[in-house]
């Protein structure tokens, strides 16, 4: 097994009377882990933790194989760190502003100077690199944001809520980025998250927290799943006369699918005559039948219920 990426050891951590973390023990490995839950889970705390940025009320917790509080600026130093927060300096440009970020980890002036420049070319910033950063949209701020956590070349690279204020074509490409950040060029991702299709898209595994409390971790795949105990419908008919088919053979379709669609739980995927019985009694036609997939989406929502209970 490869050493743990960061580990933590019955993690506490207190605000007065509202604890933020209660107890938390994981181990993660992967090249990109997924941070995910709620806001107000616990995940921006574990975060400050990890980089030595919090003290915790109890427990421990370590990044790289670096004690967060013993080693606290060594890990600082080999790691990029992307805020939800804005952290941009006004009236600098974008070359200023990631040159300086380099120095603060210990670059000297003139290998961080050369070094933002490269970085802000790969992040599609080349051309607008001596605006002020006052004057860029949302997503070129991200862009920027970016930049800063990667000018130093880190280890690590944690990215807290990277695609927020993003249209859905910015986030495709905050994602696209990320992803050829972990595969391609061997920088090791920690992303949290309370957006499921963000984690689903880039991370091979999961830590899931819930009110300052673990839910689940592991591989993205072990905890999705494969398939599960439903039957998924593409069908061309009456959708309410075929729902009251299914409820007479016995079988309830999901309330939550719409349109052609419908997700049907049954004893066994093999056994798909009352399926077929269903929607020949309706006069329905069945044009795609198949085992449902899991989704993050679903694995997550069982996970929350389960937690609150």
């Amino acid at each position: 097994m490869p050493d743990p990426l960061f580990s933590v050891e019955n993690l506490v951590k207190s605000y007065g009377r509202v604890q933020a973390l209660q107890g938390v023990t994981v181990s993660a490995s992967a090249r990109a882990i997924g941070l995910l839950g709620p806001t107000g889970s616990g995940k921006s705390t574990l975060i400050k933790i990890l980089l030595g940025l919090l003290r915790p009320t109890a427990g421990r917790a370590s990044a790289l194989g670096l004690d967060s509080q013993r080693d606290a600026l060594r890990i600082r130093q080999l790691t990029g760190f992307m805020p939800e927060t804005g952290c941009l300096i006004p009236r600098m440009n974008a070359v200023q502003f990631v040159s300086l970020a380099g120095q603060l980890v210990g670059m000297s002036s003139g290998d961080a100077l050369a070094r933002s420049h490269d970085v802000l070319h790969a992040l599609d910033l080349g051309e607008a690199r001596y605006r002020d950063i006052d004057t860029y949209s949302t997503g070129m701020l991200q862009r920027v944001k970016l930049a800063q956590a990667l000018v130093h070349h880190p280890k690590l690279l944690v990215l807290d809520e990277p695609t927020n204020g993003l249209d859905p074509r910015g986030r495709d490409e905050m994602l696209g980025l990320i992803r050829d950040i972990s595969q391609r060029k061997g920088i090791n991702v920690v992303l949290s998250s309370h957006i499921l299709h963000d984690v689903e898209n880039v991370c091979e595994e999961l830590v899931v927290l819930h009110r300052g409390r673990l839910v689940a971790s592991g591989p993205l795949r072990s905890i999705v799943g494969t398939t599960e105990a439903a039957l998924e419908i593409r069908f061309r008919g009456d959708r309410d006369a075929l729902e009251g088919a299914l409820k007479a053979e016995g079988l309830r379709p999901r309330a939550e699918t719409e349109g052609d669609r419908l997700v049907v739980p049954v004893p066994d995927v093999k056994d798909t005559a009352p399926v077929l019985r269903a929607a020949s009694k309706c006069g329905a036609q069945v044009r795609h039948m198949a085992p449902a997939q899991k989704s993050l989406e679903d694995v997550f929502a069982g996970l929350i219920e389960g937690a609150d209970r």
